[in-house]
């Protein structure tokens, strides 16, 4: 911890009820494709979480929390799991039913700086590649403060856990700090799931959802930035990232209106501008799908994210909100067909491009992360002058940049302290930096002008761009 001046590693043993292997998951086999593609860049993957242990007075020692990690290796066997077989390309999952976790102790002598000493320690357990095969999928580093824990920073590798599954974690880990216990455990194991989904039923399923993905694949632009348009920055990939109360005022009212998710909204809203920069009338695009609508996954921490087919046709619409029934249907269909294999899935776009004679893919995804999504208002929208006025202070800047990723338009959706944050990571070589931030200006204009009555006509976006772009 080149940054941190007091540090000392504990190791925390822990017991499970049980050891194992199986094949990876759905769900894990997409990710592993996907770091794959991306290293050695892959920390992009990792999951970092802060934990607050000394708010409003609370005292943790370090024993309660070495007690409470115990128990969270034990409820979760995802935390327990590592793969093997990695060097003859087709790595399985393997169990153990004991160990040690390694914790990183700071201790700050400052309760003032706790918190930021903390998003160091955070930051410095995310940057380093995890050790698939030979370390836990789960990183702790703790900041005390005169012996007593301020802060658990948690780091999650991805093949064990998506983003569901890290705030589930972190939930899981408080109740067992502050109560001892963290309810009933999860009713389902990833080690059970992929043996579940490698089964004929598995199959069956695979097979049932694969089949909407083939429309998708026959239908479809053959991808949506089929042009570089600049010379690649370095790094290549950039984020710019727009933090706005009055999108997040807006997306809900429509919602409300249109009797849609605000999600969808927004997910609507970019596809709109993707197809109007490239000139399509079809937008593609993957949606990442959480696959927790079964009772048995929702408290699972597991990887059971995967891509859903999302294809939206603006023929026949005119304005921006005609568009929203049409893409509230389209979205629930490809969300039943988020669960597949995802072997398969790849030989059937390989087959379908040979078919058209052009490869075929989005490289176009949105994420939203939220892990509640808080239900709009019903009560009276706001006026057009609230939803300008707190368009006026919205923030946009570019917080981070990656020099590999497997796409080319990559949307994150967060909320902080009750504003949406909407994060778009895109190749520089098919989206400059200015582009960048027009798509999300342009994102934040078009929702809030439908939001006020004055719903932008699809054949504007381009100029919509345009005028955004010359404004970055």
């Amino acid at each position: 911890m080149s940054d941190l001046a007091t540090v000392r590693t504990v190791c925390v043993p822990f017991t499970g009820d049980r050891a194992g292997t199986a094949p990876l998951t759905w769900g894990q086999r997409a990710i592993w494709n996907a770091i794959l593609r991306t290293a050695p860049n892959d920390t992009y993957f990792n999951i970092g979480r802060l934990l607050p242990l000394g708010e409003r007075g609370r005292v943790t020692d370090f024993s309660q929390l070495a007690i409470a990690l115990a128990a969270l290796m034990a409820r979760h066997e995802a935390l327990r799991t590592r793969l093997y077989g990695i060097e003859d390309g087709d790595p399985g999952q393997s169990l153990a039913d004991s160990g040690a976790l390694p914790v990183t102790v700071v201790e700050e002598a400052d309760p003032q700086q706790a918190e930021a000493t903390a998003r160091t320690l955070l930051d410095e357990l995310s940057a380093t590649r995890i050790d698939y095969a030979g370390e836990w999928p789960l990183r702790v580093g703790v900041v005390c403060h005169e012996g007593r824990v301020t802060h658990a920073a948690l780091v999650l590798c991805h093949l064990a856990a998506d983003g569901h599954a890290a705030e589930q974690v972190v939930r899981d880990l408080r109740l067992l700090v502050r109560r001892g216990s963290a309810g009933r455990a999860p009713r389902t194991t990833p080690l059970d799931l992929a043996r579940d989904q490698h089964g004929p039923a598995g199959v069956r399923r695979s097979e049932r959802a694969l089949a909407h993905w083939e429309g998708f694949y026959r239908t479809m632009p053959p991808t949506m930035f089929p042009r570089e348009t600049a010379a690649p920055r370095t790094p290549r990939f950039w984020s710019g990232r727009l933090v706005s109360e009055a999108l997040m005022k807006a997306a809900d009212a429509l919602a409300v209106a249109h009797r849609i998710s605000g999600s969808t909204v927004l997910m609507t809203g970019l596809a709109a501008l993707v197809a109007a920069e490239g000139g399509h009338m079809t937008a593609a695009m993957m949606p990442i799908v959480a696959n927790r609508a079964s009772e048995d996954r929702r408290d699972l921490v597991a990887m059971l994210s995967q891509d859903a087919p999302f294809l939206l046709d603006t023929t026949g619409a005119e304005r921006f909100t005609d568009l929203l029934p049409v893409a509230w249907r389209a979205a629930m269909a490809g969300y039943r067909a988020a669960s597949y294999d995802p072997v398969a899935w790849e030989a059937l776009r390989e087959r379908i491009g040979g078919e058209r004679g052009t490869p075929v893919h989005p490289y176009c995804c949105y994420n939203d992360q939220r892990f509640f999504v808080r239900q709009p208002d019903e009560g009276p929208p706001p006026d057009a002058a609230e939803l300008r006025a707190a368009q006026a202070r919205s923030e946009f800047g570019f917080p981070a940049t990656e020099e590999k990723l497997g796409c080319r338009y990559c949307v994150h959706v967060t909320e902080e302290r009750g504003v949406l944050a909407v994060m778009l990571t895109a190749d520089t070589a098919y989206l400059p930096p200015p582009r960048i931030a027009a798509h999300l200006w342009a994102l934040e204009e078009m929702v809030v002008a439908s939001a006020c009555g004055e719903a932008p006509v699809l054949s504007g976006l381009p100029a919509l761009l345009e005028r955004q772009e010359a404004a970055a």
